[in-house]
């Protein structure tokens, strides 16, 4: 058995586990956060990505032994309180989801993408950074649509009727 200490949105926590146990079912079965999906168990749908020291991470291939110390964000931590995260309202009020199994993967990948790459997303630039999420259900319009009025509403912009640009400014 290994001892793990985290923090997981914000708060510290302390866990004897099997050494072997990946980050994804630390999060679920340990601390019962299950908004971070299991989808494919080989790192290809992004169904399980959280926020890891800041950086968006597949949990479904990381031991949590291996994150020792560090600071993990899933989408419960995304919220501040009852208030929605930018993202999340902007996949709300953009019908960026229907059966929503994706949806957290897709919605950390984004903030990680504007957190990379800023605020004026072109759709071919949200459309590669999402290479390494699968949704099933859609064609990913909503989702693309719901992404760049994120990306606007955390610079402090609206969400009301935000398409992304089509192509990169050169």
């Amino acid at each position: 058995m290994a001892t793990v200490s985290l923090t997981v949105n914000g708060k510290a926590v302390t866990a004897t586990i099997d050494p072997r146990t990946l980050l994804v079912q630390f999060l679920r079965e340990n601390l019962r956060l299950t908004g971070t999906h299991v989808g494919c168990d080989t790192s290809q749908c992004g169904a399980c990505l959280v926020h890891l020291d800041g950086k968006a991470v597949k949990s479904c291939t990381t031991l949590a032994v291996s994150v020792d110390g560090s600071s993990v964000t899933t989408i419960e931590g995304l919220a501040n309180g009852d208030t929605l995260h930018p993202m999340q309202e902007a996949f709300r009020e953009h019908h960026g989801l229907q059966c929503g199994f994706c949806t957290p993967g897709m919605i950390m990948s984004a903030v990680d993408m504007v957190n990379r790459r800023g605020h004026e997303l072109d759709e071919k630039t949200i459309r590669e950074d999402l290479d390494g999420n699968i949704c099933r259900c859609t064609g990913y319009h909503n989702i693309v649509k719901a992404i760049a009025a994120g990306a606007q509403a955390m610079a402090g912009g609206s969400l009301k009727d935000r398409e992304p640009p089509r192509h990169a400014a050169e």
